[in-house]
């Protein structure tokens, strides 16, 4: 694509003065990226947070949206993950493994609050909505809300299952079906190491 008329000079330096400018842009971006950088790690401590911005819904312990806000995607080594979590935990999350049924530790909570990602402590689940599905792993029949969960197609081990995922750390956390109860019909079968429960204030 050439430059445009009014970048260039009639005296023939037209070349020298458009290579000035890519370079004086360039290092400007260059260092706005840089900026941006320090900013997301400062805000998320000795955890390294990328550019990327994802929208994520906040809620008090009792259960109230306090609305959505872009925060910084959650990015962090495998040793900082395996220093965090613990080794059931790390497993689950970090390599999509799987608790063994009717052992997690969440499977008969039945108290009032909030299910949350282990790892980045994202509202994933409120307590109203979890049932006893007796398939021996924390149940429920919605997410907390569309903006915090991804799901995505898994078709390891031989089988078409719909994982399901933080969105803000892409911890895994299970798997939903399409066997669950009214009103939605689904059953988000989650493992207990991938989730924190917080009691409602």
């Amino acid at each position: 694509m050439g430059a445009r008329h009014d970048d260039l000079h009639e005296d023939g330096r037209g070349c020298i003065d458009l290579t000035r400018r890519r370079l004086m842009c360039c290092a400007a971006a260059s260092l706005g990226a840089i900026g941006t950088s320090v900013l997301f790690k400062g805000a998320e401590g000795s955890a390294w947070a990328g550019p990327d911005l994802v929208a994520i819904e906040g809620f008090s312990p009792s259960g109230q949206s306090q609305g959505v806000s872009q925060l910084p995607k959650i990015v962090r080594t495998e040793a900082q993950w395996r220093q965090q979590l613990s080794p059931e935990s790390f497993d689950v999350t970090r390599r999509a493994g799987t608790e063994v049924p009717f052992t997690g530790s969440l499977l008969n909570q039945h108290a009032a609050g909030l299910f949350t990602c282990i790892c980045c402590q994202t509202a994933l689940f409120n307590s109203h909505t979890k049932y006893e599905s007796g398939t021996g792993w924390p149940s429920f029949w919605q997410t907390i809300s569309k903006y915090n969960v991804v799901d995505h197609q898994d078709n390891s081990l031989s089988m078409h299952r719909t994982e399901v995922s933080c969105r803000r750390c892409d911890a895994h956390l299970g798997h939903v079906f399409d066997d669950g109860p009214k009103p939605t019909g689904l059953r988000y079968c989650m493992n207990s190491a991938a989730l924190q429960f917080v009691a409602a204030a």
